[in-house]
């Protein structure tokens, strides 16, 4: 039996993609093992931006190294890079042995056994076409993640055309799951022991409208399975009165939301092609905020166009608005994208210096917030153990794995995946710090 690793770079949508992956390769008789054991590795490539192409280049050639030196028969790539630039890639990666674009995940085992078996077939790229969509609701998964936390991809493709975006050309359209199949999947990763639904999606908040469904119809049937569900990635003018009420009323709903406003000037959201503009995300957030849910965005700088002026507007935004949690990036100028031929292009060095400078207001912002957390009871998943703090690592409902931060706390017996009631009694920028104490029942 020959083992197989697969290295998933990327968004958590690909991790998704990886994790289905797995659990074809394992029903085609193969174990997953470390990449130093391994006969065959899979790099699963993100390509969104020039820093994640970067990655997945640096991640390959590391890979082939390996392939030269250790046990390693053949190297495989998957996912965005290969979907986007199959061609180059062939030209410039002889170490490679084969690549799979993103609608041809399916045939994972089949190009596996082709480049163990047949060094002919060892040097071609698999073919894929977008008609070849990767039916992930009738494969099974191999989660990757704590085994009481998984996230899962309720659709495929975007439909926004955000002018900076390379997301449509990849991925394709925008493709919702069909309602049953998401709540099938969902009832039987609550039955193998996850107690939290992540759902992602390139546009969560647009859930069903290809299908005649919703995003609200959809939480309606989720929530009344034992999981707690979590919100990425939802565009500010899908956010409606109704879906916040569902969110604020909710007990099986996190009081979280993710919403990528990418920036707050009206001047630049429109060139961004976005679909909403300043004075609508202050009324959100505000909203939100009014009915106890925290915010996370993502925020974008040097944008084509983006002058001082227009950057401390993002700056006064965020210290008005407060997000609880930001991630902040600089604009990647991509080829073929509407925004590569915009005026105004700001410098790299402009680029990281504005990022520097919002993501110090970003994390005061998160600051502020932890220290509101000081002196409460949260509810804190326990998941793993930091042995340089000696401290158990949780997480609270308003803590998304990985991006997030994390509780540091003491207590006794505790168990992973069960949720305790944690005293906090400092915060850092980013973590907060307790011990357990109250009904732990």
């Amino acid at each position: 039996m020959e083992n197989v690793a697969v290295i998933s770079l990327g968004c958590d949508k690909n991790r998704i993609d990886t994790e289905h992956m797995l659990y074809r390769l394992v029903r085609g008789g193969f174990a997953v093992s470390d990449a130093e054991d391994a006969d065959v590795i899979i790099v699963n490539t993100c390509a969104f931006i020039e820093s994640a192409r970067e990655e997945s280049i640096d991640t390959i050639l590391s890979y082939a190294q390996l392939k030269k030196s250790g046990k390693c028969k053949r190297l495989i790539v998957t996912g965005c890079l290969p979907q986007k630039y199959r061609d180059e890639l062939i030209k410039e990666l002889p170490e490679v042995d084969a690549f799979l674009g993103t609608f041809d995940y399916e045939n994972i085992v089949d190009v596996v056994r082709g480049a163990l078996e047949d060094e002919q077939a060892a040097t071609r790229n698999a073919e894929y076409t977008e008609s070849a969509y990767y039916d992930a609701e009738n494969c099974g998964r191999l989660l990757t993640t704590y085994p009481h936390v998984a996230y899962l991809k309720i659709a495929e493709g975007c439909n926004n055309k955000c002018t900076f975006c390379t997301i449509p050309s990849i991925r394709g359209g925008y493709r919702s799951r069909p309602l049953a199949d998401i709540v099938e999947e969902t009832k039987k990763l609550s039955e193998s022991g996850v107690k939290e639904i992540i759902l992602v999606a390139q546009d969560v908040s647009r859930y069903g409208c290809d299908i005649g469904s919703s995003l609200l119809e959809l939480l309606s049937e989720l929530e009344k399975l034992p999981v707690l569900i979590r919100l990425l990635y939802c565009y500010p003018e899908q956010i409606t009165d109704e879906l916040i009420d569902k969110i604020a009323a909710s007990e099986r709903i996190a009081k979280y939301i993710d919403i990528p406003v990418q920036h707050c000037s009206d001047k630049i959201l429109k060139l961004m092609n976005r679909k909403t503009n300043r004075a609508s995300i202050e009324r959100l957030i505000n909203k939100l905020h009014s009915r106890g849910i925290v915010v996370r965005t993502t925020l974008m700088v040097g944008f084509p166009g983006e002058t001082q002026k227009e950057f401390d507007e993002l700056l006064a935004f965020v210290k008005k608005v407060k997000p609880e949690y930001a991630g902040v990036f600089a604009y990647s100028k991509e080829d073929g994208t509407p925004a590569a031929f915009l005026p105004g292009q700001v410098s790299k060095a402009e680029k990281i210096k504005r990022v520097n400078a919002l993501g110090r207001v970003c994390a005061e912002a998160t600051k502020q917030f932890n220290m509101k957390q000081v002196g409460k009871t949260l509810r804190v998943i326990y998941e793993d153990v930091d042995f340089d703090k000696n401290k158990f690592v949780g997480r609270t409902e308003f803590q998304t794995p990985g991006v997030d931060g994390v509780v540091y706390f003491s207590g006794n017996g505790v168990e992973v995946g069960r949720v305790y009631n944690v005293l906090i009694t400092r915060n850092t920028n980013y973590d907060l710090y307790g011990r357990v104490g109250g009904d732990n029942k």
